[in-house]
């Protein structure tokens, strides 16, 4: 058997990789703030974690550890937010609380796991945007954190290989995973998936699957999506050229 935790597993995309791996054998363990509707199984271990939080995330870790043998096959980083609003409009409190459930949440994760996944020489994925590569309107703390994480485990995987880690990266374009769930928080924080100004949205399955191809085929870099394949090329190639082409498909909006 082999053991997987993903956080943000009660979203749609960590539902939808949950799935595709139950499926094909594993074991999953699913973090997530709530978890109704997630039963517990021989291969599903939902528990409740506010990953934010030291204590509860220590101790949720502890839990998958023990369950899994000491041993963690893969460690999916899925939990996240969005903040859509001009950067004057938003203030410093909101902009760190995007980076803790972002960026430090998932670095704190690593380290717990970092033992567990060695000793299964197993794999960190990380699941970015294409806000981790390149800049996204209205999205300036979210991007900068992804941005951020993306610059972590790319070192990460440096440091890592060396105890037979892989280190992944995925970066979906826009995945509808909330759609029609469009509340938001007076400091522009919402649920990921819910904006209304994406293009050429996936659903949480076509992304999951995606997302487990390029892990099959030891990739470091996984771009998802038809958009995001076509911005990482166009970003490599002409940064100023994606700026204006971004500006004009979701600033003009």
């Amino acid at each position: 058997m082999r053991y997987a935790v993903i956080s943000g597993g009660a979203g749609g995309l960590g539902r939808a990789l949950s799935a595709r791996l139950q499926a094909g054998g594993w074991a999953v363990a699913l973090l997530d703030l709530r978890t109704e509707g997630l039963e517990e199984s021989a291969t599903q271990l939902p528990l409740a974690c506010d990953l934010t939080d030291r204590g509860s995330l220590t101790h949720a870790l502890a839990r998958v550890t023990e369950w899994s043998g000491g041993a963690v096959d893969l460690a999916i980083y899925n939990a996240g937010v969005t903040q859509i609003g001009a950067f004057d409009a938003t203030d410093a409190a909101s902009h760190r609380r995007v980076f803790e459930i972002n960026y430090f949440a998932a670095v704190e994760m690593a380290r717990a796991l970092l033992a567990p996944v060695r000793k299964a020489r197993g794999t960190h994925l990380a699941i970015s945007s294409v806000a981790g590569f390149s800049p996204l309107y209205q999205r300036t703390a979210y991007a900068a954190s992804k941005h951020a994480l993306e610059g972590f485990f790319s070192s990460l995987r440096s440091e890592e290989r060396a105890h037979g880690v892989h280190v992944a990266i995925a970066a979906p374009s826009f995945v509808a995973t909330n759609i029609g769930k469009p509340e938001r928080g007076d400091d522009g924080i919402a649920r990921p998936g819910s904006a209304g100004d994406g293009m050429d949205y996936m659903t949480p399955d076509q992304a999951a699957a995606e997302i487990l191809r390029g892990l099959e085929r030891r990739r470091d870099f996984i771009p998802v999506g038809r958009v995001a394949r076509l911005a990482w090329r166009i970003n490599r190639l002409s940064p100023r050229l994606f700026q204006k082409l971004m500006e004009r498909n979701i600033g003009g909006r």
